[in-house]
C-alpha cells in the first residue's frame, strides 16, 4: 500500500483526505497549528491548547465511525454561551486534560473515530505566526494577517513563525522519510501550507525524503494572501519563505469556473489561479513538471477540489513511476 504524507491545513487538506481514503489506508496528515481565529482561538487563549480545528476536521475527514458519532463531533452550539463553539473542538479539549500530551490525546481521539491512517500536529510547541507586510507593518497572529493585508492593500513580504526553532514529533519525521509520496495543500498559501514548512525539522526531511513531493495549488486567488498570483508566482512564494528545495510536481487546476459562483467570488476579489505558458516555462526552468486538468467541483456555492479525481491521478502517476 503506498504510504502518504499530507501537510498543510484548513478545510483544503480535510477534502484531499477524503479523497486520499479511496486509493491508500496510510495516511499521515501533518497539521498546521497556527490557527488563532474561532472556536479554536477560544480554547487556545483559555486553555493554553493547541488549537483543535484543523486536526478536529482531518480526523473527521479520516474517521470510519457511523455517521451519527461523526455528526456529533461536528455539532456547532448555536446558543447561550457556548454559541459557535465546536463540539469536536471540547471534546479534544476534555481528552487533552485526561492525556498526558496533546499527541497522546489526538491518538486516543482517533482511535474512537477509527480512523484511516494518523493525523499529527506539525509541533506541539505554542506556534505563533508572524508576518512583514511591504509598507513595513508588523502582524501578529495567522488570522489577523491576511485581513491585514486587505486592509492596507498590500501583500506580505516575509512570514516567520515563533519560536523559529519549534520542534516537530520524531514520528512526524519518520513518516516523511518513509513516504512514497508527499503532499503539500491544497490550502491558504501563507498560513496553511508555509507554516509547516517553517518547522525546520519537517522542511529538511521532505528535502532527505526519496518520494515525489506535490504541491497543490488553491483552485482561487486568496485576498491578503494570494492577490494576482498565477501558479508559479504560489510556487515561487513557497521557494522564497521557506527553505524546501524538494519540489517535484505543481498540480492545478484548468477546469472553467462559470456564472454566479464565479460571480460571487470576484465580488470577493477572489480569482481563479491562472496556469499561462509562461508558469510553464518558469517552473520548466525550475525541474517541476505541471499535472494539470478539471479538478473543480462545485458544492453549495463554494468551488473546492475533486479530491477523489486528484487522488486517483497521483496514485497513477506514482505507479508509473515505480512499474
Amino acid at each position: 500500500m503506498v504510504k502518504i504524507v499530507a501537510l498543510g491545513g484548513g478545510t483544503g487538506l480535510s477534502i484531499l483526505l477524503r479523497g486520499l481514503k479511496e486509493v491508500s489506508t496510510n495516511i499521515t496528515a501533518v497539521v498546521t497549528v497556527a490557527d488563532d481565529g474561532g472556536g479554536s482561538g477560544v480554547l487556545r487563549e483559555d486553555l493554553g491548547m493547541l488549537p483543535p480545528g484543523d486536526v478536529r476536521n482531518c480526523i473527521l475527514a479520516l474517521a470510519n465511525k457511523e455517521p451519527i458519532l461523526q455528526d456529533l463531533f461536528h455539532y456547532r452550539f448555536q446558543d447561550g454561551r457556548l454559541k459557535g463553539q465546536n463540539f469536536g473542538n471540547l471534546m479534544i479539549a476534555a481528552m487533552v486534560g485526561i492525556s498526558d500530551s496533546f499527541e497522546e490525546a489526538i491518538k486516543k481521539i482517533s482511535d474512537i473515530f477509527a480512523i484511516t491512517g494518523e493525523v499529527f500536529p506539525v509541533s506541539e510547541e505554542d506556534i505563533v505566526l508572524y508576518a512583514k507586510l511591504e509598507d513595513g507593518t508588523t502582524v501578529v497572529g495567522e488570522s489577523n494577517i491576511p485581513h491585514e493585508a486587505v486592509k492596507r492593500d498590500i501583500g506580505i513580504e516575509q512570514i516567520w513563525i515563533e519560536p523559529k526553532d519549534a520542534k516537530t514529533y520524531d514520528m512526524v519525521v519518520k513518516r516523511i522519510l518513509e513516504a512514497d509520496i508527499i503532499i503539500l495543500g491544497p490550502g491558504s498559501l501563507f498560513t496553511s501550507i508555509i507554516p509547516n514548512l517553517l518547522v525546520e525539522e519537517v522542511v529538511k526531511a521532505i528535502n532527505q525524503s526519496s518520494a515525489p513531493v506535490f504541491y497543490i495549488v488553491n483552485i482561487m486567488t486568496q485576498p491578503g494572501e494570494t492577490d494576482g498570483f498565477s501558479a508559479a508566482q504560489h510556487v515561487l512564494a513557497l521557494k522564497q519563505h521557506t527553505k524546501i528545495e524538494k519540489l517535484d510536481f505543481v498540480v492545478v487546476n484548468t477546469g472553467e469556473i462559470l456564472g454566479d459562483v464565479l460571480e460571487r467570488y470576484e465580488r470577493e476579489s477572489a480569482y481563479p489561479v491562472a496556469l499561462q505558458k509562461e508558469d510553464f516555462d518558469i517552473l520548466e526552468n525550475m525541474g517541476i513538471k505541471v499535472i494539470n486538468d478539471d479538478f473543480v467541483e462545485e458544492k453549495k456555492g463554494y468551488v473546492r477540489h475533486d479530491a477523489s479525481k486528484i487522488s486517483k491521478k497521483l496514485l497513477r502517476h506514482i505507479e508509473r513511476v515505480y512499474r
